[in-house]
């Protein structure tokens, strides 16, 4: 069980892979599980797309994890778009393949949901999920969490709340959402602390390898940029190779400040990215 695993070292090191839109690009995903392996990860999780689209392809590259890597693997399951039947087949295929761990999510709407549907939809938070899982099945569940709040809570306060309601519900440890500022981390945690919420929480850390992603990153995770990280961005918009350094650097010293101030985990996106996850935990981990 992955929440065993955080009494046993600290922090994990974790990474998240997802199944390429594109058939053809799929057994590239197996080549990346490969080398990620010799990072030796203490789990490794797998997106599916909103109301899962992807959950067969899911399940395929989480069985790998598991069989063959041998490695902890976390799938992902959102609930915006589907019903509670629809959850329980998952939970049947995922037992069918022995697979024990998921990370319940919202999710985001999905573009084929009308407004009548979304405002019918059976799952209306996350927390309701957990609940569901935890009641009807035998699986350790994780948990997102919001440095920064989600951007659709009014507060963080109210976003706060409804992360509590989560772990009530039995969630066992969280994950955040990418963010670039330490300092979000810090505050968020000690505001987890107060409210009594006490699993563990892994650190999400995206690198930021050329400009264009960081536009598209923070369009869809609302993170804010510290100046640093604009600066570079500014700086080495125009030389790839010279903002793919400079954002790789980035991620190894806010892991390496993260390792410093105790966190429970480093969760890395790797956006199917092998090489730079390497050159990352090489510097941080190895």
């Amino acid at each position: 069980m992955i929440q065993n695993l955080f009494t046993q070292k600290k922090p994990l090191l974790s990474f998240e892979v997802f199944p390429p839109k594109k058939e053809e690009e799929f057994d590239s995903v197996y080549q990346t599980l490969n080398s990620l392996k010799l990072l030796n990860p203490d789990f490794i999780s797998v997106t599916y797309g909103a109301g899962g689209s992807r959950s067969k392809k899911t399940i395929e590259i989480a069985s790998y994890i598991q069989d063959k890597l041998h490695i902890e693997a976390l799938s992902h399951m959102t609930c915006v778009g589907n019903t509670k039947e629809d959850i329980r087949k998952i939970c049947r295929e995922l037992s069918e393949q022995g697979l024990t761990h998921v990370l319940a999510l919202r999710g985001d709407r999905p573009q084929y949901m009308t407004d009548e549907q979304f405002d019918a939809r059976e799952f209306t938070y996350a927390s309701e999920l957990v609940d569901f899982l935890k009641s009807g099945t035998k699986l350790e569940v994780a948990g997102a969490c919001y440095p920064e709040k989600h951007y659709e809570a009014p507060t963080a306060e109210s976003d706060l709340a409804r992360l509590r309601e989560k772990v009530d519900a039995g969630c066992s440890f969280l994950i955040t959402q990418l963010f670039f500022d330490n300092r979000f981390f810090y505050s968020f945690r000690e505001a987890c602390e107060k409210s009594g919420i006490s699993v563990p929480i892994c650190a999400g850390i995206m690198p930021i390898t050329t400009a264009k992603q960081l536009g598209t990153t923070v369009s869809l995770s609302g993170s804010s940029v510290p100046k640093e990280l604009s600066d570079l961005i500014a700086k080495y918009a125009d030389h790839p190779e010279d903002m793919r350094k400079a954002g790789i650097d980035f991620a190894i010293r806010q892991i390496q400040d993260l390792m410093q101030q105790g966190a429970a985990g480093i969760h890395i996106y790797t956006m199917n990215k092998a090489k730079t996850a390497s050159e990352i935990v090489k510097q941080t981990f190895l």
